[in-house]
């Protein structure tokens, strides 16, 4: 059937800031979405709270809200612009959730607007844990055995039902949020309670424990004519009880029967068709009990999911492009598929190799988390690989991670076996690792299987790698071509060889030269090479074995001029969307320039991976070995100019580096490599801004704890401290004692390496500021000077920050402009440069100046209406500033950017906020007052703005003068004002009327109870000393976990006062990114 004629406007709703479980997938699938409705004549409505976002670019829908996604603002867009329908399904369960709670309510209904893609009794029906469970049994479906529960004493009653172990999963909610397995009664009750906390309806459903068995995933896609496919299956590596979305997977499933497969496959039809889903992608989860291959349903998603993003990537199926299209009327066998460009979209992908996805975790960022995985995900990113098998497959992923692996490296210093064991029970990040250290021990597959409940088939490929290593180990590398390229086959990567055969990677790569053994380029074609690829979507693989005789290099690469991006790869703290979005713009830059775009990137959640986002996209590994057999395959036909490396984050300026220590002939485009080193070498750069006059913290640089002490007792306590050459202040920490010197110095040569440390003296309660400017090496146009609201000391990732700045002189902006000149000129930037600074009484210092783009550039673009990193790439390729449309621009209007934190998920960490990031994504708050831009952005960032209530106040003395104003201002505006025994007396001296309450070392009654009990509206709490962090620490954790608004820096307070004034004096107001633009002068 045509697509339906009837509607002639969609409203989109966006997943919000990128958060644990539901991450960059979602601007894929949104950004997919969008331009697939648009090419079809429907104007596009979009709503989303996200600013580093390719979908909230302004270009991409015809209306763009940057606005909190709530009921309220998804209304106030609904009576504004009268959409005639809402597609909720590219949101992940932030849009389906709003989507459904503005259904329910009749606004819809009353408005005359249709949800697409899947009404509200799909959602409900999907969504609704007991409504679920009722809709399998009546298809004839096993579910776990389970109850439903809106209360911690009705659950426990009911949990003799099914006895412990039982696992719990609150309905509504993502990645498992709020949800775990709990053994024992104590366990049961803290994460029922939760649970029951973090579901919107507050309901959680109560299951057997199916830990242990095989886990399953079906994608599936239906249209209107009941035309069903399977996209793709899913096998988890990692048994059940961990989250799918912290498992290892491989598609296609691989320990399957053909058997259980197609039971499998007539099952997710069955569910889709039972639940209403009828145009659109969803995600079914299966579990089977190895026993006796009995087969549950765990859930099924109605929407476009995480497991999509993996499954288009794995396929080539544009799962999200198709949905939309379905949802407006169109017919599978209607549609192209994009890949092929010849067969319809009803037939069904198939894939003749093995993808692999592993998560990466950032535990390290969070003190006092058990690295433990569960029902409920923790995962911050994910690396995907393809191989012609799973042992090329799986090597390729260990490589890809960036965490210092190259294959199966050994994690354990013991040959305890007890030990080990112990380790192979707990379900932890590093499991896999384990498993290959257990069986280089000689623990048998069997007693491997007990203990972890992993597939016997992963088991024996894993054990057969090791088996090569310990060969190789104790013979050394072979020197017959045969052998060679078995072992490329297997999946070993140069730097893998050289490290188990004491040698050096160059000497495996000359070997390899030698023989002329090199991989070839397959192409991702949806069809297995059934039907001829016209999409450049690229892997490299040596082969299922020597014996693959019609091995032959589908590459074919162009004769044009082209340029190489390196993306970012798996997303992490401290380096994500911000930079692939960067990278996507990149490749948006050099088609308009007609030059051939080529994208080099692991990451299956982002845009810059989607098939038509570059003319040519190879999907690898981000290591040396990888990326010069790309180079060398893209220069044997057509003119490489170069590649660009100041996009990706700190992932392509390392490989930058190893290019020239290689000394590989390829042009680094835009700013050096030289300066970009010079900006992170601390001697060379203090020479630098010596010649300039620009003022630095008095610091040092110290490579053991002696030296270290030594540049303390002369610049003196609190010192900043931190390592070289990272990204996202890894390892940075505000050290105030000797005792706690000692102590990072010996952790932080870990994550340094050979690199020394650097020590800075710590500007107490200065401003930061974050500049980001275009330069092309005559001319400078300063972007952004964007105002830091947390004082320095708080990580600039973290901070949330406003421009135009609010609180600085234009002397100070006028100087700070000046210096950013003086620093672009000298460094000879061709491209983007951020640069901070730190003002303390007004004068001016520098913290750190990166040429290259930052996490701000996305965010600066939005209010600009100007694509940074698209203009960046063009002067990269010789265009100047003075020929562009670039004018000082007068914003008059606030742009807030908020940090989003994943605190919530990792119980009993501290969410003090210091110089190391720990924010996983942003939101934004846009308007013409200060006060309701903030406020917008804590709505958008999940947290509520009180307007009524008690407040608690708790401060370190050097806070008590400045905490005045907030809190005066908070008892004129009728709030009761708590403090501790200090702050109170304080306060009370100064005429604010304040209650006394206990510390909790006081006893009852005291603030955490009255946190817990909801009695308190909002935290204020400033603290600086290890001891006074740790005393206080009880404070802002349950301030978390009762959803109380907290804020630990005056700075932050002053600034939700002046929106709780805003929201008490005003309503909030909706505008279109397009019309704030146009406001621009």
């Amino acid at each position: 059937m045509p697509k339906r004629s009837d509607i002639k406007s969609i409203l989109i709703v966006g997943a919000g800031p990128i958060v644990i479980g539901q991450a960059c997938e979602f601007d894929y699938s949104g950004t997919q979405a969008c331009k697939a409705l648009k090419n079809e004549g429907y104007k596009i409505i979009l709503v989303n709270s996200n600013p580093a976002t390719i979908m909230t670019d302004p270009d991409v829908a015809d209306k763009t809200y940057i606005e909190p996604i709530t009921p309220e603002i998804l209304k106030k867009i609904i009576k504004k612009e009268k959409p005639d329908a809402i597609l909720p399904t590219m949101g992940g369960q932030t849009g389906l959730n709003v989507s459904l709670e503005v259904s329910e309510s009749g606004f819809l209904k009353e408005n005359n607007v249709e949800l697409i893609g899947a009404d509200e009794e799909a959602i409900s029906k999907a969504e609704d844990r007991s409504k679920f469970r009722e809709a399998m049994k009546k298809i004839g479906l096993k579910t776990p055995k389970s109850f439903t529960s809106q209360n911690l004493d009705d659950s426990v009653k009911k949990l003799d039902e099914i006895g412990l172990p039982v696992i719990i999963r609150p309905s509504f909610t993502l990645g498992g949020t709020g949800g775990g397995i709990a053994s024992t009664i104590k366990e049961f009750i803290e994460i029922a309670s939760n649970g029951i906390d973090s579901s919107p309806t507050n309901e959680i459903l109560v299951e057997e424990s199916v830990a242990g068995w095989k886990e399953y995933e079906m994608e599936v896609v239906r249209d209107k004519s009941d035309n069903c496919i399977i996209i793709c299956s899913i096998e988890n590596v990692d048994p059940m009880g961990v989250h799918t979305g912290d498992s290892i997977t491989v598609a296609p499933a691989l320990t399957l029967t053909d058997k259980e497969y197609q039971k499998m496959r007539i099952a997710s039809i069955d569910i889709l068709r039972e639940i209403g889903v009828d145009t659109g992608g969803s995600n079914v989860q299966f579990a089977i009990n190895p026993k006796n291959g009995d087969m549950v349903v765990i859930e099924m998603n109605p929407r476009v999911s995480r497991s999509s993003a993996l499954a288009s990537k794995a396929t080539g199926f544009p799962i999200a492009k198709i949905a939309a299209l379905l949802a407006v009327g169109y017919t599978l066998d209607e549609l192209k598929n994009d890949i092929t460009r010849t067969t319809p979209a009803s037939f069904e992908p198939a894939i003749d190799y093995v993808v692999t996805k592993i998560p990466r975790f950032a535990f390290e960022k969070f003190p006092g988390s058990e690295p433990t995985l569960s029902s409920s995900m923790k995962s911050v990113g994910e690396a995907m690989s393809i191989g012609k098998n799973f042992k090329e497959s799986i090597q390729k992923a260990l490589r890809s991670l960036e965490t210092g692996l190259n294959g199966f490296n050994s994690i354990t210093k013991t040959n305890n076996i007890e030990e080990i064991e112990n380790e192979l029970k707990k379900t932890s990040p590093n499991r896999l690792l384990y498993l290959a250290d257990a069986l280089r021990l000689g623990i048998s597959t069997e007693r491997i299987h007990e203990l972890t409940f992993y597939d016997p088939w992963f088991i024996q490929q894993i054990s057969e790698i090791i088996e090569i290593e310990n060969n190789l180990i104790s013979k050394g590398m072979p020197n017959d071509k045969d052998n060679i390229v078995w072992l490329k086959t297997q999946g070993f990567s140069d730097n893998r060889l050289a490290e188990l055969t004491s040698c050096k990677e160059s000497d495996i790569r000359t070997l390899r030269e030698n023989f002329n053994i090199k991989p070839v380029f397959k192409r991702v074609d949806t069809c297995a090479a059934e039907f001829k690829s016209e999409t450049a979507y690229m892997y490299s693989t040596y082969g299922d074995s020597i014996f693959s005789e019609t091995l032959f290099c589908e590459s074919k690469p162009s004769n044009k001029d082209k340029v190489i991006i390196i993306g970012g790869g798996p997303n992490r703290i401290g380096q994500g969307i911000e930079f692939d979005y960067c990278c996507v713009h990149a490749s948006y830059a050099l088609k308009e320039s007609g030059v051939e775009s080529i994208m080099v990137n692991c990451n299956p959640e982002t845009v810059s991976t989607d098939y038509d986002t570059s003319d040519r996209l190879y999907f690898e590994p981000l290591n040396f070995e990888d990326l010069i057999e790309i180079i060398n395959i893209e220069k044997s036909s057509g003119n490489l100019l170069g590649i660009i490396v100041q996009f990706g984050g700190q992932t392509p300026l390392k490989l930058a580096k190893e290019l020239e220590n290689n000394k590989i002939d390829i042009k680094i485009l835009g700013t050096s490599q030289d300066a970009i080193d010079l900006a992170e070498d601390r001697d060379r750069f203090q020479k630098l801004i010596s010649n300039l006059n620009i003022l630095q913290p008095r610091n040092g640089i110290a490579t053991s704890s002696d030296e270290a002490i030594d540049i303390v007792n002369d610049i003196g306590y609190p010192v900043v401290i931190r390592p070289s050459y990272v990204l996202g202040g890894r390892a940075m920490e505000i050290v105030h004692s000797d005792e706690q010197l000692k102590k990072y110095m010996k952790e932080a040569v870990v994550v340094s390496g050979d690199n020394p440390v650097l020590i800075d003296s710590y500007l107490r309660d200065a401003i930061e500021v974050d500049i980001d400017a275009l330069c092309d090496g005559d001319d400078i146009y300063i972007a952004g000077i964007l105002e830091h609201i947390e004082e320095a000391g708080v990580h600039s990732g973290d901070s949330a920050c406003s421009i135009p700045p609010f609180s600085l002189k234009k002397k100070i902006l006028d100087e700070l402009e000046r210096q950013v000149r003086l620093l672009a000129r000298d460094l000879n930037v061709i491209g983007l440069m951020n640069t901070q600074f730190a003002i303390k009484d007004d004068k001016i210092f520098i913290l750190e100046v990166n040429p290259r783009a930052s996490r701000t550039v996305p965010f600066i673009a939005k209010v600009l209406g100007k694509p940074l990193a698209k203009i960046a790439t063009k002067i990269m390729l010789g265009n100047k500033i003075n020929s562009m449309d670039l004018k000082e621009i007068n914003i008059n209007h606030f742009a807030i950017k908020e940090a989003v934190f994943p605190f919530k998920r990792f119980t009993g960490v501290d969410t003090i906020l210091g110089p190391e990031m720990r924010s996983t994504g942003e939101v934004m708050g846009i308007d013409r007052d200060f006060g309701m831009a903030f406020a917008k952005s804590q709505i958008g960032s999940g947290s509520r703005i009180p307007t009524e209530g008690s407040v608690f106040v708790s401060v370190k003395d050097s806070d008590k003068d400045k905490i005045l104003n907030p809190v005066s201002d908070l008892f004129s505006l009728g709030f009761d004002i708590y403090a501790t025994h200090g702050t109170a007396e304080f306060l009370n001296n100064n005429n604010i009327q304040t209650k006394k309450i206990n510390k909790v070392l006081q006893g009852s009654p005291h603030i955490v109870e009255m946190i817990s009990e909801k009695k308190i509206s909002l935290v204020l709490n400033t603290t600086e000393t290890p001891q006074a962090i740790k005393d206080s620490k009880s404070i802002r954790r349950s301030a978390l976990e009762s959803e109380t608004p907290y804020y630990t820096t005056v700075s932050g307070a002053n600034a939700v006062v002046m929106a709780i004034k805003a929201i008490k004096n005003n309503e909030i107001s909706i505008k279109t990114i397009q019309s704030f633009g146009q406001l621009l002068s």
